[in-house]
C-alpha cells in the first residue's frame, strides 16, 4: 500500500470515528444559570459616625423597583456579601478608627469571630479591607431577614464599598421594601441607602445620585 492509500484510509477511519462520538451523545448538554444573577460593588458616604448593624433586608432594600407611590419590592431574592472596604476620613492632630465585624449568628455558626480594624493619624485614612470568612451567615446567600450581615464602625465623610452578589428565583416572589417610599413612580427602579432607609435620612447615602428615593 503506498502513502496516498494509508492516508485515505486514515481519513475513512478518522470520519467514522467522529460520527460514532457524535451519535453518543443522546441529548443536548446540560445546562446551568437559569436564576437571576448579578454582583456589583455600591459605594456609600457616611453621614455621621456610627457603629452600625446592617441587615440583610437592608442590603436587599438597596434596590428595589415601586409597586405604588408608596411601595416597593426587592429587585433580589437573596444576597451575599463578598467584601467590604472602608476609608475613615482623617483629621490633623487626631486619630481616626475604623472596624468592620461580620457578626450574623445562627445556631452552631457564630461569624468569624474577627474584628477588622485600623488607625490613622493624621490626613492618611484609616483603611479596612475584609472578606467574610466561609463559617459567616454574610458569605452565604440570605433571604431578606432582621439577621446582622455586616457593622461598620466609620466616622463621618467615611467611604464604604460594599461588593454584592444578588440571586432570584422563580419557584417564590421576592420580599417587600421594609420602608415605605415617597412620591415613587410604579415600575420604577430606585436606590436607598446601605440602611435601607430613604437617601434623606440615611447614613449611608448612595454615591450614584440619580435614582435615589
Amino acid at each position: 500500500m503506498n502513502k496516498t492509500s494509508r492516508q485515505l484510509t486514515k481519513r475513512g477511519a478518522s470520519r467514522r470515528n467522529n460520527s460514532n462520538q457524535r451519535s453518543d451523545i443522546s441529548h443536548p448538554p446540560q445546562i446551568n444559570g437559569l436564576e437571576l444573577r448579578h454582583s456589583t460593588t455600591l459605594r456609600y458616604r457616611m453621614t455621621a459616625s456610627a457603629a452600625q448593624g446592617i441587615t440583610f433586608q437592608n442590603l436587599l432594600d438597596t434596590m428595589l423597583v415601586a409597586t405604588t407611590a408608596t411601595a416597593g419590592t426587592n429587585l433580589f431574592q437573596t444576597v451575599r456579601i463578598r467584601r467590604v472596604r472602608v476609608w475613615g476620613i482623617g483629621a490633623v492632630g487626631t486619630a481616626t478608627s475604623v472596624w468592620v465585624e461580620f457578626a450574623g449568628t445562627t445556631t452552631g455558626i457564630l461569624g468569624d469571630q474577627a474584628i477588622h480594624t485600623d488607625t490613622s493619624v493624621g490626613v492618611q485614612p484609616a483603611y479596612v479591607d475584609c472578606r467574610p470568612n466561609s463559617k459567616c451567615l454574610a458569605s452565604e446567600y440570605q433571604l431578606s431577614s432582621a439577621a446582622n450581615a455586616v457593622t461598620i464602625s466609620a466616622p463621618a465623610g467615611s467611604v464604604v464599598d460594599v461588593e454584592l452578589s444578588f440571586r432570584s428565583g422563580f419557584s417564590s416572589g421576592n420580599a417587600a421594601v421594609q420602608n415605605a417610599l415617597v412620591s415613587a413612580t410604579a415600575g420604577q427602579q430606585y436606590l436607598r441607602g446601605l440602611d435601607g432607609l430613604a437617601t434623606a435620612t440615611s447614613n449611608f447615602v448612595p454615591e450614584y445620585t440619580i435614582g435615589q428615593i
